[in-house]
C-alpha cells in the first residue's frame, strides 16, 4: 500500500492547520502514523490520494447510511445549488425537512435548525436553562456532545460529581456547573438527584453512547433517568447525533420507546452536510426567540443546499429495510467473533443497530470506566493491518464502526476475512 502522496499533503497541511488536520481524530494520533487524505467515495468504499480502495465502515461517523454519492442525495444538492447557496431568509424547504422530521420522531414537536451537532447540544442547554431558571447540567462519563464549553467536562476523581475541566480554556467556573455521572450506573444517578434535584436545569445523554466505543445502556436505564428527571422538573435531552435515523428511522427513542423532553440531532438529517437540529416540546421550544428570551440565530441555519440533501436522504431512509440493515450488522459481528476466538485473541463487541465496536479486552464493557480497559496499542495494530488490507477503520479504539446500506455481502465477507488475516 503507497501512500506517498497523502505522506507529501499531510506534511503541507502541518503548516496550516493544528497537527495538520481540522477534527483532532483524523490526525490518527491514537493508532500512529499520518493519515491519509481521501480523494472520492462511491457507495461503501473511499479512495485515497494515491489510488488505494478501501471499504469504508466509518462513513463520516455515521451520517452516510445510504453510502457514499448517493444518486439522490447528490442531485437534490446540485439542484439546490444552482438556485443559491444560502440566503439568510427562509425557504420552504426548511418546513418540508422538519415536517419529515417531526413524523418520525414525534417528541420534536417543534424545532430549530443549526450548522452543527455541537450547535444543537449546546443550544438545548442554553433553552433548557432559560426554560428551568436553574443552572447545573448533568452529563455522563465518555458520552460526547461537541465542544461547547459545559460539555468538555470529565468526571472528578473518586466519588466526586462536580465536573473538571476536560480541556485547557474551559473554566473552573463552567465545570462547576457540570455534573458528571457514571454511564449506566443509576443508583448514583439517583443520589445525585435526591441531593441536587432543584438545581439542576437538565441531563444531557447518548441514549446509545458511541463516543467511548458503542456501549448499550441497561435494562430499564434510560427509562429510569426519563422518570427521575420528569419528577424533579429536568429536561431531558437526547443526544442523538449518532443514533437519530440510524438504528431505525424514529431513532434510538423509538428503539427504546423512552420521550425525551429535547432532542438533539445531527449531519445525518442532512445526508452528511453540515446541518443539526434541536427540537422536543412546544412549551419548553416556546422560549427560543423571537418568540421567548433565549437567544440563538446563525446566517447558515437551515441553509438550502443542506436542507435539500436533507429532503432526500430522509425520503430515501423511509423506504428502507432497517431489519435487513440490522441483520447484516449481527452477521458481521458475529463472524468477527468467530475469527478472533480462532486466532485465540480476546475482544468484546458490542453492537447496536448498524454501529458496533470491537474492544480488545476480555471484560464486558458497560462504561468509560471499562472501556478504558481495552488494549489501544493492540487496536492500533489492528488498524494498520486492516488498512493495509483494504478496509478503513476508525482510528481510534473509543469509536464506534458503521456500516450503511450500501454495505453488500460481499463487502461483510471481505472485512471479515481481512479481519483473519489481520
Amino acid at each position: 500500500m503507497r501512500t506517498t502522496r497523502s505522506k507529501a499533503l499531510y506534511q503541507q497541511a502541518l503548516r496550516y492547520f493544528p497537527g495538520g488536520v481540522n477534527s483532532p481524530v483524523r490526525a490518527f494520533g491514537s493508532v500512529g502514523g499520518s493519515p491519509l487524505f481521501i480523494s472520492k467515495g462511491k457507495g461503501a468504499r473511499i479512495y485515497d490520494e494515491d489510488g488505494n480502495s478501501y471499504i469504508d465502515l466509518v462513513m463520516s461517523w455515521g451520517a452516510l447510511l445510504l453510502g457514499h454519492a448517493p444518486v439522490e442525495v447528490t442531485r437534490a444538492v446540485a439542484k439546490a445549488a444552482s438556485l443559491g447557496a444560502s440566503f439568510g431568509a427562509p425557504t420552504s424547504a426548511e418546513t418540508e425537512l422538519a415536517a419529515i422530521i417531526a413524523r418520525a420522531v414525534p417528541s420534536m414537536q417543534k424545532m430549530r435548525f443549526v450548522s452543527s451537532g455541537t450547535e444543537a447540544t449546546m443550544s438545548a442547554i442554553r433553552l433548557s436553562r432559560g426554560f428551568t431558571g436553574r443552572d447545573k447540567v448533568i452529563k455522563f462519563d465518555g458520552c460526547y456532545h461537541g465542544h461547547a464549553d459545559s460539555l468538555l467536562v470529565k468526571a472528578g476523581s473518586g466519588a466526586a460529581t462536580q465536573g473538571i475541566p476536560g480541556s485547557a480554556g474551559v473554566s473552573a467556573a463552567i465545570s462547576r456547573d457540570t455534573i458528571v455521572c457514571p454511564y449506566n450506573d443509576i443508583e448514583f444517578f439517583r443520589n445525585v438527584i435526591a441531593q441536587q434535584g432543584s438545581k439542576i436545569a437538565c441531563v444531557i445523554i447518548e441514549p446509545v453512547a458511541a463516543n467511548m466505543g458503542v456501549v448499550l445502556p441497561r435494562e430499564g436505564f434510560l427509562s429510569e433517568v426519563r422518570r427521575l428527571t420528569a419528577k424533579n422538573g429536568i429536561v431531558l435531552i437526547f443526544d442523538e447525533v449518532i443514533t437519530g435515523f440510524r438504528l431505525r428511522f424514529g431513532g434510538a427513542q423509538d428503539l427504546f420507546k423512552v420521550k425525551p423532553d429535547l432532542t438533539c440531532l445531527g449531519k445525518i438529517i442532512g445526508g452528511g452536510l453540515p446541518i443539526g437540529a434541536y427540537g422536543g416540546r412546544k412549551d419548553i421550544m416556546d422560549h427560543v426567540a423571537p418568540l421567548g428570551t433565549v437567544y440563538q440565530a446563525g446566517t447558515l441555519s437551515g441553509n438550502p443546499v443542506a436542507v435539500a440533501a436533507g429532503i432526500a436522504n430522509l425520503k430515501a431512509l423511509s423506504q428502507k429495510d432497517y431489519a435487513a440493515l440490522d441483520k447484516k450488522a449481527d452477521t458481521i459481528c458475529r463472524d468477527l467473533q468467530d475469527v478472533f476466538k480462532r486466532k485465540r485473541t480476546d475482544v468484546v463487541i458490542n453492537r447496536c443497530g448498524s454501529l458496533f465496536t470491537v474492544f480488545f479486552t476480555s471484560s464486558p464493557v458497560n462504561d468509560f470506566t471499562t472501556a478504558k480497559e481495552a488494549d489501544s496499542k493492540r487496536y492500533a495494530g489492528y488498524f494498520w493491518a486492516m488498512l493495509g488490507r483494504g478496509v478503513y477503520l476508525p482510528p481510534s479504539q473509543f469509536e464506534a464502526q458503521f456500516l450503511s446500506f450500501s454495505h453488500t455481502d460481499r463487502d461483510v465477507a471481505a472485512v471479515v476475512a481481512a479481519a483473519g488475516a489481520a
